[in-house]
């Protein structure tokens, strides 16, 4: 696709509420179960805190909702938290949310992916030992779609996630209806107790609160990726920001309505579940080998008639395509603000551009290797990498609603005089002030109840992140204070003396087209340069070089430790001592081969040479190709390859008249 394209990608909100809303919405899968295990820490007696906590997690999903709907208002270029932190509090402040962020995208994919193939373990348990192959597998999938483009994936995950919706949608309805009507449904494991762990029975005071924030804080899984649409906003159709923020609202509205409808699905049927199956009392046969459903997939069951029924699959085939596909949301959000980062040159200038798709092509590849490397590590356990999450999701929250408290300080201090405006204004700024409290204070409770239990792990990778990117930073700015020129006329200035070496090893065609090619340039001095590793060859390149006639003196460089690369390096270098405004121009001959095979046979020699040549200040290598037979096949590829139309390379004609092409 043409850069002048870019046009036709942007998203409708049909769309875009998929793309960049699939990760908070398909949260609901899990965010219920997560209280569950911790709550169930403490047997059964504690389920009851259930509600209070899901009202907590409901309200903060709120507040984050009313307080991104400004940041998509006030900053619409797509930088989101970064921007608005980086602009109202400061680049080093700036960085710690991208290097948030940039980590919680990696743990996006991994913890959706896990819980993805969790939920098909769910329905098919022989599936169990292919768990990590799975997951490696999914992402490599979602890869190669995001690769595709932004409105081409958008266009795959839009089915399964509003099946999703829907299917969760008519599950709570109809297991509240049979409720309503008296015949409540039960899931599988209501029947099933649950052994309170020693620490945990009889909790009181501080440890019973302690407790609670831990499920509250894991609970509050259900808002991640909430942050991705203020991120994606140059994606949307115009108006811009309008529509981002319709699309924020609709996919506040459904996540708590199918947040609250699973908690209390979940309460109606009983669902027992532990992160121990062995703390299940009454489990039929061998606990070890018995395995726990997820809460969505036991209210599944119990709801449409059991296991085998057609709603059950319906739910748990959405739900598993949901959660895989929740990682898009990382895969739209994580390249977008690397491009951002890379463009403020805090990152690889790699990540900024796009591919032949308009995609940007480099982020999205970074980001499965990262998110595929962590599911090797953890095995796909969504358990284990439940504790490295949410953590950057939080600390973008609070500094960005800070950073908005601050933009609209200054824009009641030095903006408009209009009275609706400025109310407008003001109420802005208390819901960010509020938004920053309040995310603030869930901060401090994720850090306290899962620090210690991995998320450590997050903190550390976010540090190495930030520190890593003010070093890139560091790097380029010196790199951009060192190649700026100070004085054009200086550096116009042509230096005294050319001198010209060629390199040769044998008197053949490719040594003969160097030498050409260097006179063709006229230098001030003209030679001939290779190194005596055989003496019976150096001879006979000798007499070879009298029988040729040519006013091209031969040099010949001894090496009695049969070394190329360091009398080559050396006699350069000597040249450059003696005289230091003479410019050294090294011609290398070198063969150009059409298999990849074939380039391990030879230029090995001229990599090293130009490898070391390249670090001598006022030396110039230059390469001579020579294009062997097999050259000529490889310029005609028989399909276009990926990059192929970025690199110029020249594409098939399948039997179109060359006139026409």
């Amino acid at each position: 696709m043409r850069s002048e394209e870019l046009h036709e990608t942007l998203l409708p909100k049909r769309l875009a509420l998929p793309i960049f809303a699939s990760d908070p919405l398909s949260s609901v899968a899990y965010a219920t179960q997560e209280i569950l295990l911790v709550l169930t820490l403490g047997g059964l007696a504690y389920l009851h805190f259930t509600p209070w906590i899901a009202a907590a997690v409901v309200a903060l999903m709120a507040v984050v909702v009313l307080s991104y709907r400004q940041v998509v208002h006030a900053y619409p270029s797509g930088g989101g938290s970064y921007e608005v932190v980086s602009t109202n509090l400061g680049a080093s402040a700036g960085l710690v949310v991208a290097a948030s962020l940039l980590v919680d995208y990696v743990m996006t994919v991994a913890v959706s992916v896990a819980s993805g193939v969790d939920n098909i373990i769910s329905a098919v348990p022989g599936l169990a030992e292919h768990r990590v192959l799975m997951a490696v597998c999914f992402v490599a999938l979602l890869t190669g779609v995001n690769l595709r483009g932004m409105r081409e994936s958008g266009r795959a995950f839009a089915a399964p996630t509003y099946l999703f919706i829907t299917g969760v949608l008519i599950m709570v309805g109809t297991g509240l209806l049979r409720y309503l009507l008296g015949h409540a449904p039960l899931s599988e494991s209501a029947s099933f107790g649950v052994a309170a762990k020693p620490a945990d029975a009889g909790l009181a005071g501080f440890a019973l609160i302690m407790l609670c924030l831990r499920a509250f804080s894991s609970g509050c899984t259900a808002l991640t990726g909430v942050e991705a649409i203020s991120n994606g906003v140059p994606a949307f159709r115009k108006p811009k920001s309008k529509n981002a923020a319709s699309t924020m609202s609709i996919m506040g509205t459904i996540a708590v309505v199918m947040f609250v409808g699973v908690t209390t699905l979940a309460l109606i049927t009983k669902v027992h579940i532990t992160g121990d199956s062995c703390r299940l009392t009454g489990v039929p046969g061998d606990c070890a080998s018995y395995t726990q459903r997820t809460v969505i997939a036991q209210l599944a069951a119990a709801v449409f008639g059991g296991e085998h029924s057609v709603g059950f699959y319906f739910v748990q085939a959405a739900t598993a395509l949901v959660l895989i596909l929740a990682a898009n949301t990382a895969f739209n959000g994580f390249p977008l603000l690397g491009s951002i980062l890379a463009q403020h040159r805090y990152l690889p200038r790699q990540l900024h551009s796009r591919g032949d798709r308009l995609a940007f092509s480099n982020g999205i590849l970074a980001l499965a290797i990262a998110a595929g490397l962590l599911l090797w590590f953890f095995k796909a356990d969504v358990t284990s990498l439940i504790h490295l999450y949410i953590l950057g999701v939080f600390t973008s929250f609070t500094l960005s609603q800070t950073g908005m408290v601050r933009h609209w300080n200054r824009e009641l201090r030095t903006g408009t005089t209009d009275t609706e405006a400025r109310r407008r204004g003001q109420v802005a700024r208390v819901i960010n002030a509020v938004g920053a409290v309040v995310t603030g204070l869930v901060l401090v409770i994720v850090l306290a109840t899962k620090f210690t239990q991995g998320a450590w792990l997050a903190v550390v990778a976010a540090i190495v992140l930030w520190v890593t990117m003010r070093g890139i930073r560091r790097h380029y700015d010196t790199v951009a204070a060192e190649l700026a020129v100070d004085d054009p006329r200086k550096e116009l200035v042509r230096p005294s003396r050319v001198l010209a070496v060629v390199l040769i090893s044998t008197l053949h065609k490719p040594t003969l087209r160097a030498l050409a090619y260097a006179r063709a340039f006229r230098p001030d001095e003209l030679e001939a340069l290779t190194v005596a590793v055989d003496r019976e060859e150096t001879a006979l390149l000798q007499r070879q070089w009298e029988a040729l006639d040519t006013d091209i003196p031969l040099k010949v460089i001894d090496s009695p430790y049969r070394e190329i690369t360091r009398p080559v390096v050396e006699y350069i270098r000597s040249i450059r001592r003696s005289s230091p405004r003479e410019v050294v121009c090294v011609y290398i001959p070198e063969y150009v081969v059409g298999h990849w095979w074939e380039q391990l046979l030879h230029n090995q020699s001229a990599l090293w040479l130009k490898s070391r040549l390249l670090f001598t200040p006022g030396v110039m290598v230059t390469s001579v190709p020579w294009q062997l037979t097999s050259s000529a096949k490889a310029d005609h590829p028989a399909a276009r390859a990926p990059g192929a139309v970025r690199r110029g390379e020249p594409q098939p004609h399948h039997g179109r008249p060359a006139a026409r092409d």
